[in-house]
């Protein structure tokens, strides 16, 4: 039995699975497929499948409360932030966002640098001005910026950016923004793969099928102090703080998808040991998949600017469509699947969250050279990006 009274992971036995590259639903620890695959049909004690227990009931409210529970002891959280178990993804976040924090009179600054952060740009001008602090559409989206290309705003209502871009494979190394203006922040493809500095933030949100669990649920970390500077009257199922006062419940949340999450928290907070050796097999497995990239004598380009390369997702481009398609064919046979690029950029994109094993990240790499060795001689060098 777990801290909360609900039932601990149940014994199971290894099965083989094929390898699961996609950037969204993405791979989930095989334990947790494993428990829940048994828990479809009953949950120990509750003589019922979990997708039909009841959303106020006793153990719901446990899931609810051991999930806090393990994100605060995860990510080192105080008093001050609220943890918020949400539906909608980051695409309502866009919206939620703005509608609750910037005032028609202000502005907000925004960070462009791929595909969801122009998405984000969508909704906030309909609550108030938007200022783009950097556009990374000139070089294609390629790289981050540096500080000094910033163009921030010190009165700014707050400073909104995307922690890692899954379609470019770009990824922040460091912190931008100003501090001392609020720092938003989407790390949905990148939560919990590393250790994070919280207090240089004020509300972060994830969507959880990344590293989390299934698709349905989205978290939302905020603190208390920018729920009470709310600038104008919102819808309540839009309103940060009727889910606050609800305890996430305000309506039928997600459950299987909350309660599947809770089940890789307690994988990573028990089996993996947290974020820092997340962190440090994370980087293992990216670094053999940027290796076999950087050993392919141009065979295989990576669309990234090398101080940008995203730990989650490597995209990268081989000498003609033709071989493209080969590659995933041929990959897919082999057990790699999800390694088709994002439809808005095409090429190949291996996603490396949390529950890819570095077994299947060397499995990929092994593939990558063979695929070569058949094709490199009759092939034309890729074409400068």
């Amino acid at each position: 039995m777990t801290e909360f009274g609900l039932p601990s992971a149940i014994p199971h036995q290894s099965v083989h699975r094929s390898h699961n590259f996609s950037a969204g639903p993405g791979a989930l620890p095989e334990c947790v497929l494993q428990q829940l695959s048994a828990e479809l049909i009953e949950v120990p004690e509750q003589n019922l499948s979990v997708l039909g227990i009841s959303h106020r009931s006793d153990w719901f409210a446990a899931v609810v409360a051991e999930t806090e529970e393990r994100l605060r002891r995860l990510l080192q959280l105080d008093s001050d932030w609220q943890v918020l178990l949400l539906q909608g993804g980051s695409s309502l976040q866009f919206s939620m966002i703005p509608m609750n924090f910037l005032p028609k009179e202000a502005s907000a600054d925004y960070l462009k640098t791929g595909y969801w952060s122009q998405r984000s740009l969508d909704d906030p001008s309909l609550f108030g001005a938007v200022n783009v602090a950097w556009d990374g559409e000139a070089c294609a989206f390629t790289r981050m910026p540096t500080e000094a290309e910033l163009n921030l705003n010190s009165e700014a209502a707050y400073f909104h950016y995307i922690s890692n871009e899954t379609v470019e494979g770009l990824q922040f190394h460091s912190i931008p923004g100003i501090d001392g203006v609020p720092r938003f922040c989407d790390m949905s493809s990148d939560f919990l793969s590393r250790p994070l500095p919280v207090e240089r933030f004020d509300l972060i949100y994830a969507h959880a099928q990344k590293n989390l669990g299934p698709a349905g649920l989205t978290i939302v970390l905020i603190r208390q102090s920018q729920m009470n500077r709310r600038r104008r009257d919102v819808p309540s199922m839009l309103d940060y703080r009727r889910h606050r006062d609800a305890h996430s419940i305000f309506n039928t949340p997600p459950t299987f998808a909350i309660y599947a999450t809770l089940l890789v928290l307690r994988w990573l907070e028990e089996d993996v040991g947290g974020l820092e050796p997340m962190a440090a097999r994370n980087a293992r497995k990216a670094e053999l998949i940027y290796t076999a990239l950087d050993i392919s004598n141009g065979f295989y380009r990576g669309h990234a600017d090398s101080k940008s390369r995203s730990l989650m997702n490597v995209c990268f481009t081989l000498p003609s469509q033709q071989l493209q398609h080969a590659f995933l064919r041929d990959a897919g046979r082999q057990g790699l699947l999800g390694l088709a690029g994002h439809r808005s950029l095409g090429g190949i994109r291996a996603s490396l969250y949390n529950a890819v094993s570095e077994e299947s990240c060397q499995l990929l790499v092994d593939f990558m050279a063979e695929f070569q060795a058949r094709h490199a001689a009759s092939s034309p060098p890729a074409k400068e990006t």
